[in-house]
C-alpha cells in the first residue's frame, strides 16, 4: 500500500468519526432519544423530558467529553459497578503503555527505518507515491549497525509493560478487595451450587442433601433449594409475556378495537380485543399456578441443589474440600447470584453437558476454518497486483488513482469488520449450548472464544493468507521459513494500520452514536404511539468489546518494532475509547456482618434466594388493568 492510499483511509475514517460524535452531540440531546443516549437514567426515574423548543438542542457541543474526562473513578463504581472500572483500566493501562512506544517508536524507530543504511537527503516530495513498507523494519539492510537501536527499544519496552502490569494487578485486586468489604452481604458469598446428588431409593435429592450437609456441616448450614424440571413453565410463562406485552400495546391505541377469536386472529366471530386478550391472560396465569403447583408437589427432581450457609467461610469450605469419595458426587462450585443464574442447564446430565461441549468445540473449529475465505479475499483486494488478476476486467477501473486508494486502503478492512460483526453473538451462542450455569460465565467463555477467533483470523490468518500463501514455494524451504515470515509479518502492516482505523476509530465513534439503537426506537416509536412502563437498561457486550481491544494491543505490541507508524493510530483508538465508553457508561468479613442486626433479615431472605423464577407468581393481569402511563414525567416549565 502507498502512503497515499493510508491517507485515503485515514481521511474517510476520520471524516465518519466526526459525524458520528457531531450526531451523538445533537441526537443526545434530543427528548424524544432519552430511552438510547440516557437509558439507566430512565431506569431509576432521574430523567427529565422538556416539551419547550430550544435551539441549543440543534448545535453540536462538546461538554460531554470534558464531563466524561472528569468523571472520577468512584463515581464510575457507583454508577456501573466494578466491571465497568477493570475495564477502562484496560484503557488506562494501554494509554499508559503506548505513549511510552510512541514517543520510542515515532521519535527514534521510524526515522530509523526510513532512513535504513542510506543518510542521503530525502525527496519529500515523493512521499506519497512511496510505499508504506518504507517507515518498517524491513527497509532496514540485513547486517545493519541501526538494529542494535531495535533490540535496546524491544527490551526497555518489555520492561515498561512489566511494571505497568505488576502496578495494575496491584490496583486492580486492592479495588477488588475494598469493593468487598464496602458491600452489603450478598447471596452467592453465602452459597454453593451442588451437583452429582447420589440417588437413594426411598428418599428425594432434597432428603439426601439436608442429610448429608447436617451432618458434616452442621454449624454453618442453612437451607437449600433443589432444582426441578421447568421447561414446560418456561414455554407458559414465555407466552405469558408475550400476551402481557399485546395487551400494554392494544390498551396504548386509540378507539375501539375488534379481532376475530379463531385461528391467528382471522376467522371467527368478532371480538373486543382487549376483552379477549386479558380473558386468554388470565386463563394462561391460571394454567401457570396450576403448574407450578404440580411442580412443588410431585414436580422431577434433579441431581443439583443450591446450599446456603451462615458465613462466608463456611460456603468457602464447601467448595474448596471434596464432599465425597467418589468424585463424580456430590461436586460443589460457588453459586452465581441469584440474577445472573442460567437455569436452562442446572437439569443437564453429565452426558449431556460433555456431548455439548464437544459440539461447540467442533462448530467453533469449523466457523474459524471457514473465516478463512472472506479472510484471503480481503487481502486480495489489499494487493492490487493481485486484484488485477484475478480480476482483468477490473483492471481500467482500478487505475483510477482515488478507486484504487479506497480499494486498497479503505474497502478490505471494512469487508473484514462486517463479517468479524457476525461473529460475537455466534459465539455466545455457542458458549450458552456449552453447559455454564450462569450469564457471567457464558459472557467469559464467549469473550474468550471470540479473543482467540480474532487473533487467529484477524492477525494470523491475515499475515499467512497476505504473504506466505501467496508463496507456495515457502514451505518447500524449510530452512528459510524464519527469513520470509520475518518479511511477511511487517509486509502486513499496512493493512493493520487501516484495520486499526476502521474496527477501532470508526467503530468506537459508531459506538457512542448508537445507530442501532436509534433506529429500534424510531421504528418502535412509528409502530406503538405509546410504550410500555418497563425499561431495561442493555447490558454492555462484553463478549465483544473486551477481544476487540485485546486485539488493538497484540497489533500494537507486534508492530511497535516491525512497522512504528501504527503506534499513533492505536494510541488515538485509546484514547477515543476511553472517553467513549467512561461516557456510555472472607472471615474478618464474616465476624463483622454477624454483629448487624440486619443479617437475621438478610439469612431469612437466603433461604429464598435461590427459588425458580419459573415458580414465582404471576402478576400480568393485575398490572393489565393500568392505563399505560408515560415513562417519563410531565414537562417542567
Amino acid at each position: 500500500m502507498i502512503v497515499s492510499a493510508l491517507l485515503t483511509s485515514l481521511g474517510i475514517n476520520f471524516g465518519l468519526c466526526i459525524l458520528y460524535f457531531t450526531l451523538y452531540s445533537i441526537l443526545r440531546k434530543q427528548p424524544g432519544n432519552i430511552e438510547v443516549y440516557a437509558p439507566r437514567l430512565v431506569a431509576e426515574g432521574k430523567s427529565r423530558q422538556e416539551s419547550h423548543f430550544d435551539l441549543e438542542r440543534l448545535l453540536p457541543s462538546t461538554g460531554w467529553v470534558r464531563t466524561a474526562w472528569q468523571l472520577s473513578e468512584e463515581e464510575l463504581l457507583s454508577a456501573s459497578g466494578l466491571d465497568a472500572v477493570v475495564y477502562m483500566r484496560i484503557f488506562i493501562f494501554s494509554l499508559r503503555v503506548f505513549s511510552v512506544a510512541g514517543i520510542i517508536g515515532i521519535c527514534i524507530l521510524l526515522p530509523v527505518n526510513y532512513l535504513g543504511n542510506e543518510l542521503n537527503d530525502i525527496d519529500f516530495s515523493e512521499l506519497p507515491n512511496k510505499s508504506v513498507d518504507l517507515f518498517s523494519i524491513s527497509n532496514v539492510k540485513d547486517g545493519s549497525k541501526w538494529l542494535w537501536v531495535h533490540f535496546c527499544s524491544a527490551y526497555l519496552i518489555t520492561g515498561v509493560v512489566c511494571f505497568l502490569l505488576y502496578y495494575e494487578y496491584n490496583y486492580i485486586s486492592s479495588k477488588r478487595l475494598a469493593s468487598f468489604y464496602a458491600s452489603r452481604p450478598q447471596s452467592h458469598d453465602f452459597s454453593v451450587l451442588v451437583r452429582g446428588i447420589p440417588v437413594t431409593s426411598g428418599s428425594s435429592f432434597s432428603n439426601q442433601v439436608e442429610s448429608f450437609f447436617t451432618e458434616y456441616h452442621s454449624s454453618t448450614y442453612l437451607s437449600h433449594s433443589v432444582v426441578r424440571r421447568t421447561s414446560k413453565l418456561q414455554g407458559l410463562i414465555s407466552d405469558a409475556e408475550k400476551l402481557y406485552k399485546k395487551l400494554t400495546h392494544l390498551k396504548s391505541r386509540p378507539g375501539q378495537k375488534f379481532q376475530r377469536n379463531g385461528f391467528l386472529g382471522l376467522f371467527g366471530r368478532k371480538v373486543d380485543a382487549v376483552d379477549h386478550t386479558e380473558k386468554r391472560l388470565q386463563d394462561l396465569e391460571e394454567n401457570v399456578r396450576i403448574q407450578q403447583s404440580d411442580v412443588s408437589l410431585i414436580g422431577e427432581e434433579v441431581p443439583a441443589a443450591f446450599v446456603s450457609f451462615k458465613s462466608r467461610y463456611g460456603a468457602a469450605i464447601a467448595v474448596h474440600i471434596q464432599q465425597a469419595i467418589n468424585p463424580m458426587q456430590w461436586i460443589t462450585e460457588q453459586a452465581p447470584e441469584p440474577n445472573d443464574v442460567y437455569w436452562p442447564f442446572l437439569s443437564s446430565t453429565f452426558l449431556r453437558i460433555w456431548i455439548s461441549k464437544l459440539l461447540v468445540i467442533v462448530a467453533s473449529i469449523f466457523l474459524t476454518v471457514i473465516f478463512l475465505i472472506p479472510v484471503v479475499f480481503v487481502q486480495g483486494l489489499a494487493n492490487l497486483d493481485q486484484l488485477e488478476i484475478l480480476l482483468p476486467f477490473l483492471k481500467r477501473v482500478l487505475s483510477i488513482t482515488f478507486v484504487s486508494q479506497v480499494v486498497t486502503g479503505y474497502l478490505p478492512s471494512l469487508i473484514l469488520q462486517m463479517f468479524l460483526s457476525f461473529v460475537s453473538p455466534i459465539m455466545k451462542l455457542f458458549s450458552s449450548m456449552q453447559g455454564y450455569i450462569s450469564h457471567s460465565q457464558i459472557e467469559r467463555s464467549a469473550s474468550s472464544k471470540v479473543l482467540w477467533f480474532t487473533i487467529w483470523n484477524v492477525f494470523f490468518a491475515n499475515v499467512l493468507s497476505g504473504s506466505v500463501i501467496s508463496q507456495l514455494k515457502l514451505f518447500l524451504d524449510l530452512k528459510n521459513i524464519p527469513s520470509r515470515l520475518a518479511a511477511a509479518v511487517p509486509a502486513q502492516a499496512s493493512f493493520f494500520i487501516t484495520y486499526v482505523l476502521s474496527s477501532g476509530w470508526t467503530s468506537v465513534a459508531s459506538e457512542i452514536a448508537r445507530a442501532i439503537p436509534l433506529i429500534c426506537e424510531l421504528i418502535g416509536g412509528c409502530c406503538s404511539k405509546s410504550r410500555s412502563d418497563e425499561f431495561d437498561v442493555p447490558s454492555f457486550p462484553y463478549h465483544k468489546e473486551i477481544p476487540r481491544t485485546l486485539l488493538f494491543g497484540l497489533l500494537g505490541i507486534t508492530y511497535f518494532l516491525l512497522a512504528p507508524l501504527i503506534i499513533p493510530f492505536v494510541l488515538a483508538y485509546y484514547a477515543l475509547g476511553y472517553i467513549v465508553y467512561r461516557n456510555q457508561s472472607l472471615i474478618k468479613k464474616d465476624r463483622e456482618d454477624h454483629s448487624d442486626p440486619a443479617m437475621g433479615e438478610f439469612f431469612d431472605k437466603l433461604v429464598n434466594a435461590y427459588s425458580d423464577p419459573c415458580m414465582r407468581p404471576l402478576s400480568y393481569s393485575d398490572n393489565a388493568d393500568r392505563h399505560i402511563s408515560p415513562l417519563l414525567g410531565p414537562a417542567q416549565v
